[in-house]
């Protein structure tokens, strides 16, 4: 207690940490800067010049998420360097789902006790992530919460913004005879997780544990952050051919595809046109998993299926894989409703 009472930081809240927060991660913000970018951090907003970044007649797109419980993990093992690149990853792919380019993010991360280091690494993942889809990271808020959260838990969301031009929104044109590219995952990504945990926890092994299915830690295989893809499908775009695009997070391909197809129209995918990731394959023994659940809770191993002009496949799988994606053709666009498989995936 001070001469005339009780201070906020007695409270459990440190002004100055905060600030020295903000201090450092203002490198890694610049670092993300790019056209139509008009101010650093430090103010009520951020600032941005759509007419700077190239845009003429823009529809702006936004999008907002988090990283869901793949954040126990990385709080229990301390490895946090690379969970921001998940938050920026589930919002952006979603954004170019729509046709848009990621302009901006912002980032929201609350806590119990601030630990600046531990924080200033989440942050700096997350300009990593900006840097890797051309988005900028203009502003966001720290929360320190005593009493909400327990002293090393922290949660992240995130918000980003994209535009495009009038009349270039996905999906267009999507129809029957188009085919289904599917880009690989690298490996879980951010969604599932609540299950992930729950079958880990009835192996009885830890996350400093010797990984079974990958070299390392289980902690640190489990942990391997989303893949983005929002320059090669921004590339596979401008290119002419694409109908649509789905990003295959919460739901897996059962839930995700059929919003980017039309009313009476169904895809049929072939289990056998792409290697189950031995991390499925290994969270299915281990959880006793039927093929649809786990085509329903995860990945298995797509991250995104572009739905293409039945003639622009060959150019577009080329494009694709020149821009460092895994490609695998899935299936097509048929009659129907929903998503209908043949082959297996276990």
């Amino acid at each position: 207690m001070t001469k005339n009472g009780i201070t906020y930081s007695q409270a459990g809240v440190d002004i100055d940490a905060g600030n020295a927060l903000v201090d450092r991660i203002k490198p890694a913000a610049k670092s993300t800067d790019r056209p139509g970018v008009m101010a650093g951090l430090g103010g009520f907003g951020g600032l941005f010049d759509l007419k700077g970044a190239g845009f003429t007649d823009p529809v702006l797109v936004a999008a907002t998420d988090g990283v869901g419980t793949k954040l126990r993990i990385a709080i229990d093992t301390g490895n946090v360097d690379t969970i921001g690149v998940d938050l920026v990853a589930m919002c952006v792919n979603d954004l170019v789902c729509q046709g848009a380019e990621p302009l901006f993010f912002l980032d929201y991360f609350a806590t119990g006790k601030l630990d600046v280091d531990s924080a200033a690494r989440i942050v700096e993942g997350i300009a990593a992530g900006c840097r890797a889809s051309g988005c900028a990271l203009i502003g966001g808020e720290t929360a320190e919460m005593p009493g909400m959260y327990a002293k090393d838990d922290f949660d992240l969301a995130g918000f980003s913004v994209g535009a495009m031009e009038r009349g270039t929104e996905l999906p267009a044109g999507v129809g029957e005879g188009d085919v289904l590219l599917g880009l690989g995952s690298d490996g879980v990504h951010s969604n599932g997780y609540s299950l992930v945990r729950k079958i880990v926890e009835l192996t009885g092994l830890g996350w400093d544990d010797d990984c079974p299915f990958a070299e390392g830690t289980l902690g640190a295989a489990l942990l391997a952050p989303t893949r983005l893809y929002v320059k090669s499908a921004l590339a596979a775009i401008r290119a002419g051919g694409v109908h649509g695009l789905a990003h295959i997070t919460g739901g897996g391909l059962t839930e995700n595809l059929p919003r980017v197809l039309p009313e009476g129209m169904g895809a049929t995918i072939d289990l056998s046109s792409w290697q189950l990731p031995p991390v499925f394959r290994w969270l299915a023994e281990k959880g006793g998993l039927e093929q649809a659940e786990l085509l329903k809770t995860f990945n298995a191993g797509i991250g995104m299926v572009v739905v293409v002009a039945a003639d622009r496949v060959e150019p577009l799988t080329a494009l694709l894989a020149e821009a460092g994606e895994t490609v695998s053709v899935l299936g097509s666009v048929e009659p129907g409703e929903g998503v209908r498989y043949s082959g297996a995936l276990l």
